[in-house]
């Protein structure tokens, strides 16, 4: 496998020789390349190629901003991780749509390590190019016409309650992934993994969330335009469904408050990829939709024959990307593919692929193949016989308990 490039960009000397010596033990299986400017940078990319990017933010002449975003609209694929103060709250407000990872300064050596091991790691499950460059090239995903046009009258009114703003954000995938992305970036300097995007809302604050949705226009919404095989309506009425049954399933299996939290999220943002790339290719993802409908296969097998990827790999690529926990992402990249998830147990990938095949049962749809449940991995989980009684338990739930 061709070793990964990643380029340092920082205009002090020191700095990126301290960065050198911090990096020397990855040399084996990467290339590191240093530069001290902006424009350095520039003219190193145009003979060479860079997958990972790290620049500073305050440089003279070019700062990291107008950096990274020329390099987005260059050189959509390279995935961008911007090192900047923790008190520059400018930094993130001008980048929020190019920047996939903050890391303060001051940064420890290994978490910029992780982030870094786990970006090249990320790239390597990604095979198609085309669509590695198009989820890096995201800054944020479209959200439902009704529910952006509520946020955005909610924050305009005079001291609108945050518990009513997070409630409004947390029923968007878009949003939920973007303020998640946020909020667990270093900038903020919250020291744990926060899944919630109600919490989120609460630790950003109202007058930040105000400055990224009225003033840098963080969320976006999504094309009206319908199509007969898919609908974001449909969509998200699953995704809140989705999570419903996971976090029922995590309540029966587990005391533990974590799991539960993650399974809910996790099942809500299963099927982000499906959102990423109907509203990126539309064409090609409706011909995909047809596809499963016409030759009566699962959907994830229609498109693979039209991308060579599906949803789970282009969600979990995007959500890794912007830093999301492990059991949200892995739940979004191996829902439908138990097989290859590394470690059976009662994990994230397992409750919301259960879920997902629950929901269907639930609600039949003759024109989709529905995904079948991976009764294998079920069994080397210990839960072989645990199914029947899960599907019986999300049937008992209310559609008023479906938030």
């Amino acid at each position: 496998m061709t070793k990964k490039s990643i380029l340092f960009v920082d205009d002090e000397p020191n700095i990126l020789a301290g960065l050198k010596r911090t990096f020397r033990s990855m040399r084996n299986d990467k290339d590191l390349h240093f530069v001290e400017s902006g424009q350095e940078a520039l003219d190193f990319m145009a003979d060479h190629p860079v997958d990972v990017i790290v620049s500073d933010m305050r440089m003279p002449g070019m700062d990291g901003a107008t950096l990274l975003t020329t390099i987005q609209r260059q050189y959509p694929h390279v995935i961008r991780i911007m090192l900047t103060g923790q008190a520059d709250e400018e930094s993130i407000l001008r980048t929020v749509d190019v920047v996939h990872q903050f890391i303060t300064k001051p940064s420890d050596p290994e978490t910029l390590k992780q982030v870094l091991e786990r970006a090249c790691a990320l790239q390597n499950l990604m095979q198609n190019e085309h669509l590695q460059a198009l989820a890096a090239s995201i800054g944020s995903l479209p959200s439902l016409p009704p529910l952006y046009a509520r946020l955005c009258r909610k924050l305009k009114e005079p001291d609108s309650p945050l518990s009513e703003i997070g409630k409004i954000i947390e029923q968007d995938l878009g949003m939920s992934a973007k303020i998640l992305q946020l909020v667990n970036s270093s900038f903020f300097g919250f020291f744990k993994n926060i899944d919630s995007p109600s919490r989120a809302v609460n630790l950003l604050g109202l007058d930040t969330v105000k400055a990224l949705v009225l003033s840098v226009g963080v969320f976006s919404e999504l094309n009206p335009m319908a199509a007969k095989s898919f609908s974001a309506a449909a969509l998200w009425r699953h995704s809140v469904a989705v999570a419903a049954y996971a976090k029922r399933i995590a309540v029966e299996e587990t005391g533990c408050k974590e799991l539960i939290e993650q399974a809910f999220i996790a099942g809500f943002m299963h099927d982000v990829g499906k959102l990423l790339l109907f509203s990126t290719v539309r064409d090609k993802y409706i011909e995909a939709t047809e596809l499963a409908q016409i030759e009566q296969v699962a959907h994830c097998q229609a498109e693979y024959q039209i991308f060579s990827a599906t949803h789970g790999d282009v969600g979990g690529y995007l959500l890794g990307l912007w830093g999301l926990t492990g059991p949200i992402v892995d739940a979004a990249a191996f829902h439908h593919r138990l097989a290859h998830y590394p470690k059976p147990s009662l994990c994230t990938p397992l409750i919301v692929h259960a879920a997902d095949i629950i929901y269907h049962l639930l609600n039949p749809q003759q024109q989709y193949i529905p995904p079948a449940l991976d009764t294998t991995f079920l069994e080397q989980a210990g839960k072989a016989g645990r199914f029947e009684h899960w599907l019986e338990v999300c049937r008992q739930l209310d559609p008023i308990e479906l938030p």
